[in-house]
């Protein structure tokens, strides 16, 4: 395995921040060890005394909240606002399955067969989990809250470009009082990533798998659990539309459009990224559209009025760039952004585009950066066709005066989750997933914390 430093880098300045040793394949297998001997007695912990610990979890994310908000747009580059609201949703996911999980884990009588019939959610044993740099925390707590509860111990492969982030979270969670070896992270050389991925779902200590990456990333990790016969939750890209009909109030809706495409800088699976218009709107709606965005505030993302920083990593600017210098070759126009910005190499202006097609990259590629495509149609029909003319199905929203339609025209929409007149985002409480390419299984809400449990027939006769 590659013995080179893993260097972590201020994105906003290009700077280095840290360095840090990878592990040996000695050393991984020590980890891998130490977690699955926690497993059995982690899950004979008592449910309620779980949940103290994961309330206690909470505790600590708020009490360390600007510290570690800090650290996490230092190493990707968040507006500090943003990753301050990050560690509050942290804690708040932490404490939704304090309270819920002990309730959704019970065992459930069913009158069946014998004198008496159980239902009972028993954990999987390890989980291993691979997250992704663009929400360093919330990612990481939104599985490991319900995971944890559930009875099971974790490995986090997360993101090189975001390591102080990683073991930052497995310092917080000891400090809280969850035992040693419940949650440890692995630090990987980037070129070693794929080996030992792999040989982490081989590894008959390791029960499950579940990823929050890209599509190319998730196709080998599928392939991998299933040559293993293992439980494996994937969680991948994502290209929403954002449906504005005819009767929709552009007032409202603008504001919202701005919100909806370029939070985190644009650098969300969840994020809207196709603007999908009634032609009597689309006009207006574009021009509108990008003045807002023309007056969103780049700038150093430590300071408080910041709205747009850097992108995570150079090669992500270089990738959207090139969408964009294609469509714009292809016919599409710039009505605002468009360019790099000499802020440095990370740094790309927020950006919309008009007069598009559904063939142009920005339509039929994911756009993972400040950049917005706008198009128009005719008919419910047409508005249905482009909203699915992608091989992603993670998220939509659907805005009208009019709530039935608007569900009528959403419920034909292909996602994981429909939002009417209000922005995609993902909540404790409700299920989060995707179909078609954007991924398998459920996290957070009841599903999430059943996710990676053998739900178990008990017949006692």
């Amino acid at each position: 395995m590659s013995s080179d430093p893993i260097i972590t880098i201020n994105p906003a300045t290009g700077e280095p921040l840290e360095q840090f040793t990878p592990m040996t394949a000695a050393d991984l297998d020590a980890v891998v060890a130490a977690v699955a001997n926690a497993q059995q007695p982690w899950a004979a912990t008592q449910v309620d005394a779980r949940a103290g610990l994961l309330r206690a979890v909470a505790e600590q994310l708020r009490g360390q909240a600007d510290e570690l908000a800090l650290l996490a747009t230092r190493e990707m580059g968040k507006p500090i606002t943003e990753a301050r609201a990050e560690v509050e949703k942290c804690a708040w996911v932490c404490d939704y399955y304090a309270d819920t999980a002990p309730r959704v884990l019970a065992d459930e009588e069913v009158q069946a067969a014998g004198s008496r019939s159980l239902i009972r959610h028993e954990p999987l044993g390890v989980v291993l989990a691979i997250m992704p740099w663009n929400f360093p925390f919330w990612q990481v707590f939104r599985f490991a809250a319900p995971t944890l509860m559930a009875g099971n111990t974790a490995l986090l492969k997360h993101s090189p470009n975001v390591t102080g982030t990683a073991l930052a979270i497995e310092a917080l969670l000891v400090k809280a009082g969850i035992p040693n070896d419940v949650f440890r992270t692995l630090v990987i050389a980037e070129p070693d990533v794929p080996t030992a991925v792999a040989d982490l779902i081989a590894d008959d200590r390791v029960a499950a798998v579940t990823l929050t990456g890209s599509n190319r990333a998730g196709a080998h990790v599928a392939a991998a659990a299933g040559q293993a016969a293992k439980k494996s939750v994937l969680e991948l890209g994502g290209s929403d539309p954002f449906v504005v009909l005819a009767d929709a109030d552009l007032d409202e809706v603008v504001p919202k459009a701005v919100s909806a495409r370029f939070l985190n800088t644009g650098q969300s699976c969840l994020c809207a990224k196709r603007f999908i218009v009634h032609e009597s709107l689309v006009e207006e709606f574009g021009r509108r559209f990008a003045e807002a965005v023309s007056q969103l505030h780049i700038g150093d993302p430590t300071e408080e009025g910041t709205r747009i920083g850097p992108l995570a990593r150079p090669d992500l600017v270089d990738n959207l760039d090139r969408q964009i210098a294609g469509s714009v070759e292809a016919g599409a126009t710039v009505l605002t952004g468009g360019v790099r910005l000499e802020h440095g190499a990370s740094w790309y202006a927020p950006t919309v585009l008009t007069a598009v097609t559904p063939t142009m990259p920005v339509m039929a590629e994911e756009t993972f950066g400040p950049a917005a495509a706008v198009i128009g149609f005719g008919s419910d029909e047409e508005a249905i066709e482009l909203a699915n003319a992608t091989p992603y199905g993670l998220g939509a929203s659907v805005w009208s005066a009019d709530t039935d339609r608007a569900l009528a025209v959403g419920g034909r929409i292909q996602s994981g989750a429909l939002f009417v007149n209000a922005v995609t985002a993902s909540d404790p409480r409700l299920p989060f997933g995707g179909v078609k390419q954007s991924g398998y299984g459920r996290e957070l809400g009841v599903a999430g914390a059943l996710e990676f449990t053998n739900t178990r027939t008990v017949v006692i006769g």
